[in-house]
């Protein structure tokens, strides 16, 4: 079946399943304009196709998603043409999925961030192997956790996901299963087998049955103490201050401020207040508000700086403007969530 992804990402109608794959492991099947584009005209054949029941994507290669073509991104934004117009389809697409009426899965056999988790998470069922491994880790390369992110994160229960959102951790399948972010947990060798099944019978839960496991949780009952106890603060500066506080007897806290120390001071600020945000927002304003907050940091400094440090130049020292917390102010991040007027996403 072609939706004019090319090369990039494979469509087949197996039985009764739509069955889509990302199509570039040698880029880590990062998202393009192209897949986000194809992506969309596939779904709204397939919801409108009685002969398709449900809808799977996978990834091929050693990846699900690695996130999106920064590359790209960093080269269209540094020439003077900062490419919102793909960031506006793939946040439409974002919220399609989480409004797509019939079940949507995503199979994560490793690792999947960014752009990958705006294609995987908002969908009725995620799986994940004992591969798979899930973080936003955005404010890194001075970006924020996007693609919806400021939906999925709040939801997660004892500041966990402001404590992914803000620090770019990783977590396997038993922490993602665990919070919630992950629905089932099946083995990877069992990943043919599964999509069989899902083929055969058009019904996720049915076919899940048989395969899905229980998985004990990568992170401990003291860490995730921890994460709630410092993570539940209601300002950055009260978690800051709490990690801090607590950084001379406490392993996590040491290790965990030194990470967010490496950050950009402004991501870390637009990220807590995006998650924070988040929590009494839909879906759809969720992605309104990450436009918003896109739009601001294509034309700011610290996006490019991040992608020169770590994919550019890879000397891994950005210099972030403002370079420490307490010198980013609160108008500066007020005007990242300001209105567009006519620039605002539609849906």
């Amino acid at each position: 079946m072609d939706f004019g992804g090319g090369d990039e990402i494979r469509f087949e109608r197996v039985g009764k399943a739509g069955i889509v794959t990302l199509t570039r492991p040698q880029a880590l099947n990062a998202v393009t304009h192209r897949m986000v584009g194809a992506l969309a005209r596939a779904l709204d054949a397939w919801e409108a196709d009685p002969e398709t029941a449900v809808v799977l994507i996978r990834g091929e290669g050693r990846a699900f998603s690695a996130g999106g073509d920064i590359q790209h991104i960093y080269e269209a934004g540094r020439a003077g043409r900062p490419p919102v117009d793909f960031f506006a389809d793939e946040y439409r697409l974002n919220a399609r999925i989480a409004r797509f009426a019939k079940p949507y899965l995503a199979l994560i056999d490793g690792i999947v961030m960014g752009g990958g988790v705006g294609v995987s998470f908002h969908g009725s069922h995620r799986v994940m192997t004992e591969n798979g491994r899930f973080a936003m880790p955005e404010v890194g390369i001075g970006f924020f956790p996007d693609v919806g992110a400021s939906h999925i994160l709040p939801a997660l229960g004892d500041s966990f996901g402001m404590y992914l959102g803000l620090t770019g951790e990783r977590i396997g399948s038993g922490d993602a299963v665990a919070c919630g972010l992950a629905t089932h947990a099946i083995a990877a060798a069992d990943q043919a087998a599964f999509t069989d099944r899902l083929a055969a019978t058009g019904n996720p839960d049915e076919a899940l049955r048989p395969f899905s496991q229980a998985v004990p949780r990568e992170t401990g009952a003291p860490v995730l103490a921890a994460i709630a106890w410092h993570f539940g603060r209601d300002t950055l500066d009260g978690v800051i201050e709490s990690l801090e506080h607590a950084a001379r007897d406490e392993a996590f806290a040491a290790r965990t401020l030194a990470t967010m120390r490496l950050r950009s001071p402004t991501s870390l600020h637009v990220a807590f207040r995006q998650i924070t945000a988040g929590r009494g927002l839909a879906m759809d304003d969720c992605m309104r508000m990450e436009f918003r907050i896109l739009n601001r940091m294509l034309a700011g400094h610290d996006f490019y700086e991040g992608i020169r440090a770590a994919i550019i130049d890879k000397d891994r020292k950005p210099a972030w403007r403002p370079a420490r917390l307490d010198a980013v102010a609160k108008a500066d991040i007020d005007a990242y969530f300001a209105p567009l007027g006519e620039k605002e996403l539609v849906l």
